[in-house]
């Protein structure tokens, strides 16, 4: 099933190597960004199904991320990404409600297996929302 993924980071080799990595293995659609301000736009445009971001951009870092996906649908998990981990930023990220969170440098395997893991956690909580509404 193809679904539509949202990638943010400042820098836009990374935005060229993820792309590249998801469009070479998977049949899904892929809209990247190296301007975070461009989100809400974005989102509006587009029915994403998963957003990866960087943790650390200019003008607006992926915590603000998460809660500007989860205000716009809930359902969407987020993905952090961030050159910048620690035990702390993992635990502030997870708090705010992200999917996961993958530090640099990474395989591109775990990157095709979060997303997968994450596309189908969608799927699950959807059907189950459908589910207690009957």
């Amino acid at each position: 099933m193809t679904e539509k993924l949202l990638i943010l980071d400042d820098e836009v080799d990374m935005l060229t190597l993820l792309e590249t990595i998801i469009r070479a293995k998977t049949p899904h659609d892929v809209v990247v960004t190296n301007n975070p301000l461009e989100i809400e736009e974005l989102m509006a445009a587009h029915r994403f199904s998963l957003v990866i971001s960087d943790l650390k951009m200019l003008g607006r870092d992926g915590l603000e991320v998460i809660d500007v996906v989860h205000r716009a649908d809930p359902t969407i998990p987020v993905v952090i990404i961030t050159a910048y981990g620690s035990l702390e930023s993992a635990q502030e990220v997870v708090r705010r409600g992200a999917y996961d969170y993958i530090t640099k440098p990474f395989r591109k395997e775990q990157v095709l297996i979060t997303i997968e893991r994450a596309l189908e956690w969608r799927r699950i909580t959807a059907e189950n929302l459908k589910l207690r509404e009957r």
